[in-house]
């Protein structure tokens, strides 16, 4: 999960959109076999995220550069074993691989721009927060550059880098992907999206999007159990089991969605849109809110209003197109 932005907070956040935003994408792990490891890596940017990168690839015997713009974090780095660059062009200089984890795409290009030259013949893997146009423009002009580009979206706080349940959404450059797969792999599981390199802010924003909605169930959750005098701690275990439980429907719906087949002798937007309803006029009977709910119940009154209530609750995805 990936709930932060790069440079401070440590971890990746996309929360923009823009016209390609709802492009499909099949994932998959990369195809080709990748190439000699590379003992060379230059890390750019220290935010939280960036230094446990760099830690992760000085743990992997790697020779790591790098540079940060406020230099009081790389200390710690350096008596590791790290070396420090004095300028991006020195960090750029010295690795065929360049990591960029810092603030936003701006800062990448403010940060990229004037070195663009020494760039060719290298592989710029871009960690950073961001969405799809941003990335693709950038990717266009590192490609100009005669450099290979790689866009990524880190799944992950900065304590669970490199164990199991990191996994790392990566995009462009498929065999600079290939090339350094093996390099990357000890930051999480990597995973291959595709060429496109939108795909992997793609991707992000539509994971992160699930996240926030799970938190908005969440808040609505303990703000209806606070109104009855029930804690917070309380309520949350009964969430997280009901919510299991509840995870085993989605592969189903995204079968229906795909199919666009949203027959169902079950669960379906008639009696959601009641049930919902109920709910609503419960939560304000207690007194609290229905912000976060109530735009979930207007669209299945649009699917209601379309005929469609006998379908399936995944059809409410299609108001949203």
């Amino acid at each position: 999960m990936s709930t932060g932005t790069n440079e401070n907070a440590g971890t990746n956040q996309n929360t923009g959109t823009n016209e390609n935003a709802g492009t499909k994408a099949d994932v998959g792990r990369g195809t080709t076999e990748p190439g000699p490891t590379p003992t060379t890596v230059t890390v750019i940017g220290l935010g939280n995220l960036g230094q446990v990168l760099a830690r992760a690839f000085l743990d992997q015997g790697h020779k790591v550069t790098v540079w940060n713009r406020s230099p009081g974090k790389v200390d710690e780095l350096v008596a590791l074993g790290a070396a420090l660059a004095p300028t991006p062009a020195a960090a750029v200089a010295a690795s065929d691989l360049v990591v960029v984890c810092v603030l936003d795409y701006t800062t990448v290009r403010d940060l990229l721009t004037p070195v663009g030259g020494a760039l060719a013949g290298r592989t710029v893997v871009n960690l950073t927060s961001g969405t799809p146009g941003p990335a693709r423009d950038l990717a266009a002009w590192v490609t100009e550059q005669g450099a290979a580009y790689v866009d990524g979206a880190v799944y992950a706080i900065p304590q669970t880098i490199g164990t199991p349940e990191a996994f790392v959404l990566y995009s462009g450059d498929a065999e600079a992907f290939a090339r350094y797969e093996a390099l990357l792999a000890p930051l999480g599981s990597p995973v291959f999206a595709g060429a496109d390199a939108g795909l992997a802010p793609v991707h992000d924003v539509a994971l992160l999007s699930g996240m926030y909605g799970m938190f908005a169930g969440f808040f609505q959750t303990v703000a209806v159990a606070r109104s009855a005098g029930i804690a917070a701690g309380d309520v949350t275990g009964l969430l997280v089991r009901w919510l299991t439980e509840a995870l085993a429907a989605l592969p189903g719906f995204a079968a229906e969605i795909d199919a666009g087949d949203y027959r169902t002798d079950t669960s379906n937007i008639d009696i959601n849109a009641v049930g919902l309803a109920n709910i609503l006029t419960a939560t304000r009977e207690l007194g609290v809110g229905v912000d976060l709910l109530q735009p979930l119940h207007e669209v299945f009154q649009r699917q209601l209003a379309e005929g469609h209530g006998s379908e399936s609750m995944a059809r409410a995805v299609e108001s949203l197109r």
